[in-house]
């Protein structure tokens, strides 16, 4: 039996010991808590990363979905002027305080399904000022709210109507950027990840590497979306600019696998788009016997509406032939890895972060096998120590 103490609100919000429940008690016999949570029946696990969302937009896609249920592909969509460009369009109406109420409810409905640190993107404004707008949501849930957010500017998810990739490339290198530097350096935002769509008709090969190497140059981590549709040799770029993480990787190449696996460049796989797209699925199994870093995102986008990362998990271990233990870890310790954090989140030890959540059954693979079933399994949400959300119904009710 293992205790587990983690520092309440006056400290640093980082585990203080890990260990035998006496062992615990002993060591910290004269301290007083806050608050005690008995665990007794129950699991204790790390708090669940979620390595890839888009969650900051307006105006909805429920449409679309219908049109993909009759047969058309993402591209055709794409290319009818749906897809991202229709969200670009409500997103340019939005107010900063119209996206924020939405985006805060989203991040309240991801930490409901367990998930304590979250990478959020920008990529639906396409122009600067809608870009910033974007990422100014972000900030202002980084500092008001009790969820581990990693940012990321993604100005590169599609080309802008008008211009070619080549004009959408030089605007984002001599534009973009720099304004993201300056307000970086004034601490009026703090974007941690560059991303680029790199796709057949989007952002080809050597405009992804400009981007991404200028992005890298101000000090942001490259992190990109490649070889989802097509082979396009993304992970072999990203292998060789020293990304630390890809996203997608359907239609990756053989040569990719084992350059990314050399690089220690992590593969972010997002199992519901393959699912709602009907894609193929990434090759999970050959990434991990190569020794791919291998780590999960939800996705969470127009397109793919999951917020759920047990969702996400147990789609990776039945149509990705993952072990529950495997999507485990990466929906924790890789995850973070991904989004540059595993030296404080990810894992229960001491001196990392103290999220953690609390599962209403003894055995922690019910997360997994219960498909949609985290409303009534996940007990307790735990960021920095303290409880963000408590389950009622887990007082009441049988998880089973």
């Amino acid at each position: 039996i293992l205790g587990v103490i983690c520092a309440i609100s006056e400290n640093d919000g980082c585990i203080k010991a890990v260990g035998r429940a006496d062992v615990i008690r002993n060591q910290f016999s004269g301290a007083t808590f806050e608050k005690v949570i008995d665990c007794s029946g129950k699991c204790v696990l790390p708090g669940l990363v979620d390595a890839h969302t888009h969650p900051v937009w307006a105006g909805d896609r429920v449409h679309e979905f219908a049109m993909k249920l009759a047969g058309a592909s993402y591209m055709e969509i794409h290319q009818a002027g749906g897809g991202i460009h229709f969200t670009v369009e409500h997103t340019r109406k939005a107010t900063e305080e119209e996206l924020f109420n939405t985006f805060k409810h989203r991040l309240e409905r991801m930490r409901r399904a367990g998930s304590t640190l979250v990478e959020c993107k920008s990529g639906y404004g396409l122009n600067l000022e809608t870009e910033l707008k974007m990422l100014r949501v972000i900030e202002r849930a980084k500092q008001s709210m009790d969820i581990g957010i990693s940012s990321t500017y993604c100005g590169a998810h599609s080309v802008p109507k008008g211009k070619t990739a080549t004009e959408a490339t030089d605007d984002i290198i001599n534009n973009h950027l720099p304004k993201l530097k300056e307000l970086q350096l004034s601490g009026e935002i703090h974007v941690n990840n560059i991303d680029v769509f790199c796709e057949k008709g989007v952002f080809d090969l050597e405009s992804t590497r400009r981007i991404l190497q200028a992005g890298k140059d101000i000090g942001l981590q490259i992190n990109f979306h490649g070889d989802e549709l097509h082979p396009m040799k993304s992970a072999e770029l990203g292998a060789e600019l020293g990304a630390r993480a890809i996203s997608h990787l359907e239609e990756v190449s053989d040569e990719g696998i084992t350059a990314m696996a050399r690089a220690k460049c992590a593969a972010v796989l997002l199992p519901t788009t393959a699912y709602m797209l009907r894609l193929k699925q990434p090759q999970a199994r050959k990434m991990l016997e190569e020794g791919v870093i291998v780590a999960l995102g939800s996705d969470f986008n127009p397109n793919a509406y999951c917020f759920s990362m047990p969702m996400v998990m147990h789609l990776a271990c039945v149509n990705m032939k993952m072990s529950m233990n495997e999507a485990l870890v990466a929906a924790t310790i890789n995850a973070a890895y991904a989004l540059g954090k595993s030296d404080t989140h990810g894992s229960i030890e001491a001196g990392k972060q103290g999220d953690l959540i609390i599962i209403n059954s003894p055995r922690w693979e019910h997360l997994i096998y219960q498909f949609g079933g985290h409303e009534a399994l996940i007990n307790y949400v735990i960021v920095k120590g303290k409880v963000i959300y408590q389950n009622e119904m887990c007082g009441t009710m049988s998880s089973y």
